[in-house]
């Protein structure tokens, strides 16, 4: 068995675009999750629709939405793909004070969208956090995760990480 490498190297150490052109387009599509932690009564807000900037999710859903589509500018090795699908959802816990932001994105293409999938996850939850800022300074954006990818050559899910609330 061969020793995994890091495909985005060339032989000399240097970082480079994979070439993935001799690759058939096939359907892909990613799932990733973004948490943020605050006080309970910051979540109880945010359920209300009662924050400093009005209604959180619709914009933090639109801020993901646009991110996902624009992660092939943001990370430098990353390939532009036509996505065809792209969503963010959210589930607030105001018990314990606990927000998740789940994304999924479809393509067709020649490459996988995880990338595309956590892009659209951190940016919704930085957006959540501007919209919050004034009810609470402390929120503390805790991980952001692949949940699980399908299409090209492997499929792969993460193993008990189910959504809390």
């Amino acid at each position: 068995m061969s020793e995994p490498r890091l495909t985005h190297l060339d032989q000399h150490g240097g970082a480079r675009m994979v070439d993935v052109g001799a690759k058939e387009p096939s359907e892909r599509r990613a799932r990733a999750r973004a948490r943020l932690r605050m006080s309970q009564a910051t979540a109880r807000a945010i359920e209300a629709g009662d924050a400093p900037k009005g209604e959180v999710f619709g914009v933090a859903r639109i801020a993901g939405i646009q991110a996902a589509k624009r992660t092939g500018e943001l990370i430098p090795l990353a390939h532009p793909l036509p996505l065809t699908f792209i969503d963010v959802s959210a589930n607030v816990n105001a018990e314990q004070g606990l927000v998740e932001l789940t994304s999924e994105v479809h393509t067709v293409a020649r490459t996988g969208v995880e990338m595309e999938a956590m892009t659209a996850c951190a940016v919704a939850a930085l957006t959540v956090y501007d919209m919050i800022k004034g009810l609470e300074r402390g929120v503390e954006i805790e991980r952001i995760v692949l949940l699980e990818k399908s299409g090209g050559r492997s499929h792969w899910r993460r193993e008990g990480d189910e959504p809390t609330g």
